[in-house]
């Protein structure tokens, strides 16, 4: 880390390499499109290297990283190329047995219609496997608040698969 922030680009390289899948992770279910999460991934992480002396000694790297990351698909979702472009949804294949793909496209499409911050914080939580303090540190809220709103969010989702059938 110190090597890192006097401006080590291969030690930054050593810290960011393992945050990228998740950050990628998190980017495509978030903008719901591969290139352009690959895109904010790699806007993340120039702003990441830039603003990596903010990081607090001791800290860890991947809640401060995926934060930018989530910050950035914000951006990229509030510009306003994004409201004008419609991205076709991606379908899964019909197949023998397609009962599970059905029930999977539905959950996708009804994560997508939630609002940005529930979406964020189910991706987070429950896609990404981390823990709610993480959950709490990447988006700015308390904990109490991260469960309260993930509660929200479920109950959200239930009401938007039981409209579509699921």
């Amino acid at each position: 880390m110190a090597r890192a922030t006097q401006g080590d680009a291969q030690a930054f390289a050593l810290l960011i390499e393992p945050l990228l899948n998740p950050a990628y992770r998190l980017a495509a279910v978030m903008l719901a499109d591969r290139t352009t999460a690959e895109d904010a991934v790699q806007e993340a992480s120039l702003k990441a290297w830039r603003k990596l002396r903010q990081v607090r000694p001791g800290a860890e790297m991947k809640p401060w990283f995926l934060g930018i990351v989530a910050n950035e698909c914000r951006e990229v979702r509030r510009g306003r190329w994004w409201s004008v472009l419609r991205l076709p949804d991606s379908q899964f294949p019909v197949t023998p047995g397609g009962d599970y793909l059905a029930a999977f496209a539905d959950l996708r499409r009804a994560i997508r219609r939630l609002r940005h911050r529930r979406r964020l914080l189910l991706v987070l939580h429950w896609y990404l496997d981390l823990p709610l303090a993480d959950v709490a540190a990447i988006t700015g809220l308390s904990e109490d608040a991260v469960k309260s709103e993930l509660s929200r969010a479920i109950g959200q989702l239930r009401k938007l698969l039981g409209e579509s059938g699921a």
